[in-house]
């Protein structure tokens, strides 16, 4: 894993590089000063389509905190994410809930490492990219890695949790 050295790194972006490490996943952190406030200017950022900007989104299924991982261009499907869990009810968390399942704030959640999040679910169509961008702990740090070592450091189930049209 290529980045600045760890005590360069603001602590949340370092939880992100120990995990990598840890690993020995090739990865990349970069740092946008500007910020990546949203899936397209975070794909103007880095360069790339924004179908390879992976959104790291916090759902709420009957009280439990999972992880959905969806492709920068489409939106979670929550009826999909619930069904796929056995769920009565999925809701997108409220930014204190983010925090609380994640450890990060929101603009900067990471997939990993995971906290207090029971499972993660991974957009299929993520696989097929030979690199993609995930959130690294801040609003302005990003992490190109292959999908394949996406999941496995999330754990992530691949389905189909986006809404079609």
């Amino acid at each position: 894993m290529s980045s600045a050295s760890p005590s360069e790194l603001p602590e949340p972006v370092e939880r992100v590089a120990a995990v990598l490490r840890a690993q020995a996943v090739d990865a990349t952190i970069e740092e946008f000063p500007d910020g990546t406030p949203s899936a397209e200017e975070a794909a103007r950022a880095a360069g790339c389509k924004l179908e390879q900007i992976v959104k790291s989104l916090v759902l709420v299924c009957d009280g439990a905190y999972v992880l959905a991982l969806v492709p920068g261009d489409r939106r979670v499907e929550q009826r999909k994410v619930a069904r796929l869990l056995g769920a009565r009810d999925a809701r997108i968390a409220r930014a204190d809930e983010v925090v609380e399942a994640t450890g990060f704030e929101p603009g900067g959640v990471a997939p990993f490492p995971r906290r207090d999040v029971v499972a993660a679910l991974m957009e299929r169509t993520l696989l097929q990219h030979k690199r993609v961008w995930v959130g690294a702990g801040t609003p302005t740090h990003m992490a190109r890695l292959a999908p394949g070592d996406l999941q496995a450091l999330t754990g992530a189930q691949p389905a189909d949790l986006v809404a079609r049209g």
